[in-house]
């Protein structure tokens, strides 16, 4: 812990050096930093302490804080910085989480908290209303205070919402949790947020008509991938990373061993293993979807893709809606009335209806679509289970019978 040493000159005037090893390793190097008064040096300790025994973000040796704001407050203090070294010191997410909150923050934080500061008690301390406001402007889609002149926002859904708050729950948490304090109490916990005025399940499940006019209206080079998508229920990143080693087509009983899936890290894209421990999965293939795989492998080494762009490597998920599955959808709509506007990953909820509607048990489900938990399964698809009341209702009466004849 970084501590303060009292030096007297020979002419009676004190100096305060506060003094710690970096990083708060005993074989750290030395720090130190020079102080006139008492109170000046018990405040950057406490900065020190509260900085995991690393100099202040912003500080520079001898000169102080490099930028402060109109108030005095400390550059790391104000809500920009301390936001992004919050998500810096965060443990157990990927790359990918890590990149996606920082984008959450620079997108829909910052332009609304950009001059606040999480240190309470100051004229500029980011508190309730500024939270209550900016809630209201998410829903409203209304710009922040420090958006461009001229930038376009969307109205967000309420769980959206819900899901950026919690982040800025966890940045000003963090502000209150910090050694010192740098606040009493997380203005968060006071905020009403909105509420879903429909159910929370947002899939579209296709009828197998449906799937066949959006089919009839694909280009014609990426119909097997489609095909593949509602076919096996895969997720985007696993068919679009799906290599010709994967697959066993021959045999008695013919599969797809699900090993790899795309990632989007802080420096772009690339292959590791699969969401989570249940998604490395293997699905049994039928004889149409043998078929389809093996006009798709046909002439490819083991480590190529499966599924290859017009220009070669792999489908990107944006490049492929925005040319081939957004017109799709716009034809079928324009020329055959299709009433629906499915996403790509609705190919893999219309997957589940579809074993659903033909009497496939859920834990069957789960494990086909990699789900860790059969929770997951029942929340998504469990309202579905109505198609078997007539099975379920013939279950009971047959189950009835000899009670009462007994009785």
């Amino acid at each position: 812990m970084a501590y303060i040493r009292r030096r007297q000159s020979r002419d009676g005037q004190e100096t305060f050096r506060v003094i710690w090893r970096a990083n708060g390793k005993r074989d750290g190097k030395q720090e130190g930093e020079d102080f006139d008064d008492e109170q000046s040096a018990e405040r950057f300790r406490d900065l020190v302490n509260g900085h995991a025994q690393q100099w202040p973000l912003g500080w520079v040796k001898g000169v102080g804080f490099a930028s402060l704001d109109h108030e005095g407050t400390p550059e790391d203090e104000m809500f920009g910085p301390f936001a992004h070294r919050y998500i810096d010191l965060l443990t157990g997410i990927e790359g990918q989480t890590r990149g996606n909150y920082r984008k959450f923050v620079d997108n829909h934080m910052i332009p609304w908290f950009k001059e606040l500061t999480v240190r309470g008690e100051r004229a500029n301390t980011l508190g309730r209303d500024h939270i209550s406001q900016w809630v209201n402007d998410l829903s409203e889609g209304r710009r922040g205070p420090h958006h461009a002149p001229g930038v376009k926002r969307r109205k967000y859904a309420p769980k959206t919402i819900r899901n950026y708050h919690g982040l800025l729950f966890g940045i000003l948490q963090a502000a209150v949790d910090a050694e010192p304090s740098l606040r009493t109490s997380n203005p968060c916990i006071h905020t009403q947020l909105p509420q879903d005025g429909h159910t929370a399940d947002e899939a579209t499940f296709l009828e197998r008509e449906e799937y066949a006019i959006i089919r009839a209206h694909l280009a014609s080079d990426v119909v097997d991938l489609v095909d593949a998508l509602v076919s096996t229920g895969l997720r985007w990143g696993e068919i679009s990373a799906l290599q010709p080693r994967d697959l066993t087509l021959h045999g008695v009983r013919p599969n797809v061993r699900v090993q790899r899936a795309w990632k989007r890290g802080e420096r772009g894209k690339f292959l590791g293993p699969p969401k989570t421990k249940k998604s490395r999965r293997t699905l049994v293939l039928s004889p149409s979807q043998v078929a389809l795989f093996k006009r798709n492998c046909r002439g490819k080494a083991p480590q190529d893709f499966v599924f290859t762009a017009p220009e070669g490597g792999a489908w990107d998920s944006g490049g492929f809606y925005n040319a081939r599955w957004k017109p799709a959808i716009k034809s079928a709509t324009l020329v055959d009335g299709l009433t629906k506007k499915p996403r790509l990953h609705d190919l893999r909820h219309t997957h589940a209806s579809w074993l659903i509607a033909q009497k496939v048990p859920l834990p069957a489900i789960q494990a086909r679509l990699g789900h860790e938990s059969i929770t997951t399964t029942v929340d998504r698809y469990g309202h579905l289970l109505a198609v078997m009341d007539e099975e379920i209702i013939a279950a009971v009466e047959w189950g009835m019978t000899d009670v009462r004849l007994a009785a």
